[in-house]
């Protein structure tokens, strides 16, 4: 029996070994390819995954795009981040992937719930699933990935929990979830993460104090909990623990109370970002001590107090916020000695007095300087134009005086300068023109006066143009706008320019903004504006504009305002007006414009405003305006149009205001007018209108301003109706045809403050109350009552009031009737005696006359103004005393002695 020796069997042993590792790899590669070809397959087909991903290629599964693997041949990384994958994670096999170390699909389009398969990756160190659009709950089995150094599943849509299994991660340094819709988990569940370096909960819905299992990582040198909602005080073991921190971004939370003076033991801190919370305290002193500070931003809080001198020692700062504070207190020029790396500097919405310190010059890195909105006083530093790195310089809204600084011209990299709303004084100076970058000039609300400089010209990136409310005067120079291609939005109004626009200033036809409104200007429009399709705002009223306005404006598509009233345009309304849809409010008043309204007007769906008063249009108003749904105020006045109202006008059931005064139109007033209930101004004086008020008027409860119906025909009485227009200020039915009285009901119009019933056939007594002692009733003889120019009513009236000529004839008629009942005892005794004569037949009781001191009147007459002694003439006495109205227009009292026969004879006998 032949003996085999021991080193063969060794041999033999290995060759077996290898080979059933070679076909574990080979099976383990098999299933890995498989597996991506699988997840391939499921993927959008617009997903651009390189061809080299395929089945026949199998013995190359290393050389696949995104795919390393490990010296044993499997895949040991999957990189595929930018890779344009759009589709989910379901159909990918994590199990077929043992010796996965670091899987990268950030930056794609992928979606979805991340599946909790991910945790069978056991061996996974880096995983970055960022920047996709994944959503649902993070799964808590991450937290068993134990060899896991890398997370960040930032930029997603994931929502509920952050789960607290995270803090079994013990190996890792870099976590971030930021730019989600986390929630606030129960962070006592938390344990400390020692070898987190950097943790990123950004932009989330996280809601609580501050997550207590932070203070306990030691090592962290970037922490962002930025845009949440965080309450509370910051833990003062923020500061204590927290010593090798960075970057500390809290910003956009609410986080309260003081910032801590321990915060002058973070000395490493180059990036510290509180704003946009609560904070009430001052700033600590010690925050000097941070001494490696490149990026401080405490805006946005409610800070005050002065600016610690120990913010000097700040060496490094390049970027300042303290905006939107109440920090007061003058700005230091030791400041500007020591942060000379300054970038950006932004002081705005404080209240800093004093001067900007000349020093501000030794800042020749400053891109931002903003020191807007305080109460800075005295001259702009000349020394301000040696910042040649400015790009963007607001200085708007503070106290400063003096010229601008022709320095200034040196700053040629300058795109924004805002001075406006200061009380600078002085000329534009000639270097403007050498400031070519300039996008934004802003210089308006000062008292600048003289002539544009005619280098303003050579500003061709001019995006914006403010100048308005100053002293300007002259011409503006005619080179504007020629070389510019950019011009956007251009603002002259209110100076004393002169002369015409210059014919190229919206040569682009780029102009959007126009307002150069309350000038001298003259002559026409430039050619260059009809062209002007984006054209949304346009102002040029009080002006003297001239030429046919057909020609002037073309089709403005983005046009939504524009008013030219009170120039001297002429022609005729253009239909392509019509062509505006945006158009809200149209202001053509107080020019010369004479023709039709065009019914193209109508097709203004947007239209609010229509104001074309003090023209010289003709015609009747188009019916095509009742379907203007949104119009609200209506203004025609001091035209010639005829016709009559529409009734149609119901169909404005927007308008508040409506001005037809000054015209011709006639018929009657359209009830329909009731039905436009939100009405507050109603005038339609000076026309031909007829008829009688109508009665549904009262029901506009809303008129507040106005109501003016004078200078019309209108006929019959007063509706009553009226007396509910409670908050009415101004009444006025002057010079009309109107008869009887004043409602009664008018008392109730407390808030009138102006009346005029002057020039009609009004009689009576007028209502009670103050606002009716004041009003003009010039024109109305009938009229009595408490008010300058009317005589007292009679005393024995309904009103109290008293008349003289009344009081007359009451004296005479009384005396009369004492001898009446004289003659009638002494009849009463001869017929007492005379039996003979009580059974012969009476006269007529009504036929007898009587002579009053104001002329001759029959008993006839008596009871029928009296309507046979009706109870409602009664207005006492002594006995029966009745007020009557004869046809003469005298008006008497009357004491009835002898209603019957047998009253008579008791009363004679």
């Amino acid at each position: 029996m032949s003996i085999i020796p021991c080193t063969s069997i060794l041999v033999t042993q290995f060759v077996f070994l290898v080979s059933l590792l070679s076909f574990e790899v080979t099976s383990s590669s098999r299933t890995e390819e498989e597996s991506l070809i699988q997840w391939k397959n499921s993927l959008s087909s617009s997903s651009p995954l390189d061809p080299s991903w395929a089945l026949n290629n199998t013995k190359n599964l290393c050389s696949w795009t995104g795919i390393v693997c490990s010296t044993a041949g499997t895949v040991s990384e999957i990189n595929l981040s930018q890779a344009s994958l759009e589709g989910t994670l379901a159909q990918f096999d994590f199990s077929s992937f043992p010796n996965l170390t670091s899987f990268n699909l950030s930056i794609n389009n992928l979606n979805g719930s991340i599946p909790a398969a991910v945790a069978n990756l056991s061996k996974l160190t880096f995983l970055d699933l960022s920047s996709n659009f994944f959503d649902g709950n993070i799964p808590w089995k991450i937290g068993q990935l134990k060899e896991l150094q890398y997370l960040s599943l930032c930029n997603n849509s994931l929502n509920g929990t952050i789960p607290y299994q995270f803090t079994n991660l013990q190996k890792i340094w870099y976590l971030d979830l930021g730019w989600n819709y986390l929630e606030s988990p129960d962070w006592s569940k938390f344990s400390t993460m020692p070898l987190l370096t950097h943790l990123n909960f950004s932009y989330n819905e996280l809601a609580s104090v501050f997550p207590e299992f932070i203070t306990d990582c030691r090592n962290l040198t970037r922490l962002d909990l930025s845009r949440n909602h965080l309450t509370g005080p910051v833990p003062e073991m923020v500061f204590r623990n927290l010593g090798k921190l960075e970057f500390l971004i809290l910003a956009d939370n609410k986080f309260g109370g003081n910032i801590s003076s321990s915060i002058g033991q973070l000395r490493n801190l180059q990036k510290l970002d509180l704003s946009a919370n609560s904070f009430n305290s001052s700033i600590p002193g010690e925050l000097g001590l941070c001494s490696n500070l490149t990026f401080l931003a405490l805006a946005g809080n409610l800070l005050a107090g002065s600016l610690p001198l120990s913010l000097a020692n700040l060496h490094k700062i390049e970027e300042l916020g303290l905006s939107e504070n109440s920090f007061s207190g003058e700005i230091s020029p030791h400041f500007f000695t020591n942060w000379t790396e300054l970038v950006s500097l932004q002081l705005q919405n404080n209240h800093f007095f004093g001067k900007i310190p000349s020093e501000i010059g030794l800042l020749k890195k400053l891109n931002y300087l903003l020191l807007y909105n305080n109460m800075l006083n005295g001259s702009i530093p000349s020394e301000i134009g040696n910042l040649g790195a400015l790009i963007f310089l607001d200085l708007s809204v503070n106290q400063l005086s003096g010229p601008i600084p022709p320095t200034m011209g040196k700053l040629t990299k300058l795109t924004r300068l805002q001075l406006f709303d200061n009380n600078l004084s002085g000329t534009i100076p000639l270097e403007i023109g050498n400031m070519r970058s300039l996008v934004t000039l802003d210089l308006n609300t000062n008292n600048l006066e003289g002539e544009l400089p005619e280098t303003m010209s050579l500003l061709n990136n001019l995006n914006i143009l403010s100048l308005f409310t100053n002293n300007f005067s002259g011409m503006i120079p005619m080179e504007l706008g020629k070389n510019n291609l950019n011009l956007k939005n251009v603002s002259f109004s209110n100076n004393s320019f002169s002369g015409q626009l210059p014919p190229r200033l919206c040569n682009s036809f780029t102009l959007e903004l126009l307002t150069i409104q309350n000038n001298n200007f003259t002559g026409p429009l430039p050619d260059c504006l009809r062209n002007c399709s984006n054209l949304v705002r346009v102002r040029l009223e009080g002006n003297h504009f001239s030429g046919d306005i057909s020609k002037a404006f073309g089709v403005h598509p983005n046009l939504n305002f524009i008013s030219l009233s009170g120039n001297q345009f002429s022609g005729e309304l253009s239909p392509e007006w019509g062509k505006c849809q945006n158009l809200t409010k149209l202001q053509i008043d107080g020019n010369k414009i004479s023709g039709k309204i065009p019914s193209d007007l109508g097709k203004l769906p947007q239209l609010q405003v229509l104001n074309l008063d003090s023209n010289e249009l003709i015609g009747e108003i188009p019916k095509e305006l009742m379907n203007l749904s949104r119009l609200f105020s209506l203004s025609l006045s001091n035209n010639l149009f005829t016709g009559e109202i529409p009734r149609s006008i119901v169909s404005l059931t927007n308008l508040q205001y409506l001005n037809l005064a000054g015209n011709k139109f006639n018929g009657s007033i359209p009830i329909e007018l009731a039905n436009c209930k939100q009405l507050d101004s109603l005038n339609l004086s000076h026309n031909s209108l007829s008829g009688e008020i109508p009665w549904e008027l009262g029901n506009l409860v809303n008129l507040r301003y106005l109501l003016d119906l004078s200078n019309n025909s209108l006929t019959g009485t007063i509706p009553s109706n009226l007396g509910k227009l409670a908050v009415l200020e101004s009444l006025n039915l002057s010079r009309n045809n109107l008869t009887g009285k004043i409602p009664a009901s008018f008392s109730s119009m407390l808030s009138l403050n102006s009346i005029d019933f002057s020039y009609n056939q009004l009689t009576g007594p007028i209502p009670n109350g103050n606002p009716f002692k004041l009003a003009n009733y010039t024109g109305n003889s009938g009229l009595c009552g408490n008010a300058e120019g009317l005589n007292p009513c009679s005393s024995t009236s309904p009103t109290n009031s008293k008349s003289s000529k009344n009081k007359k004839v009451l004296i005479g008629v009384l005396v009369s009737f004492c001898g009446l009942f004289f003659l009638a005892f002494i009849v009463a005794v001869i017929l007492i005696l005379h039996p003979r004569f009580k059974h012969s037949k009476k006269n007529d009781p009504y036929e007898w006359q009587n002579w009053g001191r104001e002329g001759m009147f029959t008993f006839s007459q008596i009871v029928k103004a009296t309507e046979n002694f009706n109870e409602r003439y009664c207005i006492g006495g002594f006995g029966s005393v009745y007020r009557a109205v004869l046809p003469q227009d005298q008006i008497v009292a009357v004491k009835r002695v002898c209603r019957t026969q047998a009253t008579f004879r008791q009363q004679t006998g």
